[in-house]
């Protein structure tokens, strides 16, 4: 049977350039507007939802403590108790020993972070389970156990050091803690770095390759060439011995989906559009854009950095848009965009959305604890050995 399609009158078949950008498939060049993206989503369908937020967050009362990342959306954020990055909020929760649900509106290594250092009474709940973290997932337990295999028949394994990123999750901090080694956030790298060149030669720096080159070239004076890349899809990890042998950091090849498609491109362009703006970066970003901005730091050292700039300075700013649009509503005064034309949300961050919050605050209101996350005994030992270290860290 031969089906026949005909030319509907009237119907422009054409695909809009919007309609391209949505589906991947094309860049608007008019679609920067500041903050605004062409992709934001619908509101919630049903316009109840903040009121029942409201009504179930009231009815749990000092039960419930809310942790919301910084780049969630603000309809979430709304009904935080506190907001940060990943490690303050779960120190945040660990100082709250009194609530008995830690609902952590952030992506699962966080969560698993909160169950880590809060008490067994606690229960952390993670209001979407799809709520993950490409980065993180870039380094499993199985492709980090080969690659200190992979170290140790090149004999250097007892001279390096394993430290990761908080954006891990809690099975590398576990194996982190097993190996003598610490974890770091973006903002105390460095001192990380300097402690474990203290206890060995060489440092094994997981899960963002980008953080760690930063880390060591801009702030303790490495060259590119005392880094080397970990692939673990390839065998040896695309290195040879000698390669390993010679290097001082090597870097695992994980990055994140938001801050590593930020580009040179990005920053040149903003710098012809926006005469006299200062071009602040985060160190997740890859080095070359890193090189090219004025400012890197942090999520806490960008949020501080608007904080204290001047009235009618200007900005563009390399982190998610969710974090970018709150601090540019925040500071009306200052001119504030986001770095690249076509990066928007962080999408596993944001499947923590309205209407999942409400949902896991109305289980909690009727009996059913959602969504827990629960770390391992074991599992859990050696990996706060690992955020202990950190802690101790001077």
């Amino acid at each position: 049977m031969t089906t026949t399609i005909t030319e509907t009158s009237g119907v422009d078949p054409t695909p809009t350039p919007l309609a391209l950008l949505l589906l991947g498939r094309e860049a608007d060049p008019n679609s920067e507007r500041g903050v605004e993206c062409p992709g934001d989503l619908p509101p919630a369908s049903d316009p109840n939802l903040v009121e029942r937020a409201r009504a179930a967050k009231a009815a749990l009362g000092d039960r419930v403590f809310i942790l919301g990342h910084h780049y969630q959306r603000d309809e979430v954020i709304e009904f935080a108790d506190v907001t940060g990055d990943s490690f303050k909020l779960a120190r945040d929760a660990a100082a709250r020993p009194e609530a008995e649900y830690i609902v952590f509106c952030g992506v699962h290594f966080m969560a698993e972070s909160a169950d880590i250092l809060t008490t067994e009474a606690q229960q952390v709940v993670l209001p979407d389970l799809a709520a993950g973290c490409s980065m993180a997932d870039m380094a499993t337990a199985e492709q980090v156990a080969e690659c200190w295999d992979v170290l140790t028949d090149a004999g250097i394994a007892d001279v390096t050091v394993p430290v990761s990123y908080m954006n891990s999750s809690a099975d590398i901090k576990a194996f982190t803690g097993w190996h003598g080694g610490t974890i770091c956030t973006s903002s105390n790298a460095k001192r990380a770095l300097e402690w474990a060149y203290e206890q060995g030669e060489k440092v094994l720096f997981l899960p963002d390759q980008h953080l760690g080159r930063n880390t060591a070239v801009r702030e303790m004076g490495f060259s590119l060439d005392d880094c080397v890349l970990y692939n673990p899809h390839k065998p040896n990890g695309g290195l040879t011995v000698e390669q390993l042998r010679d290097a001082k950091m090597i870097l695992w090849r994980g990055h994140c989906s938001v801050h590593g498609r930020f580009s040179v491109e990005s920053v040149n362009d903003v710098r012809e559009r926006i005469p006299g703006v200062t071009v602040l970066v985060h160190p997740e970003c890859k080095h070359e854009v890193v090189a090219a901005a004025d400012m890197v730091g942090s999520t806490e050292y960008i949020i501080k950095a608007l904080d204290a700039a001047e009235p009618g300075s200007k900005w563009a700013i390399g982190t998610e848009l969710n974090l970018v649009r709150r601090l540019a509503k925040a500071h009306p005064d200052k001119e504030i965009v986001f770095l690249d034309r076509t990066v928007c949300f962080c999408s596993t961050m944001n499947r923590i959305d309205l209407p999942h919050l409400v949902w896991a605050l109305e289980s909690l209101v009727e009996g059913r604890v959602p969504n827990v996350i629960s770390v391992d005994p074991e599992t859990e030992k050696h990996a706060k050995a690992a955020l202990d270290r950190m802690l101790a860290l001077p």
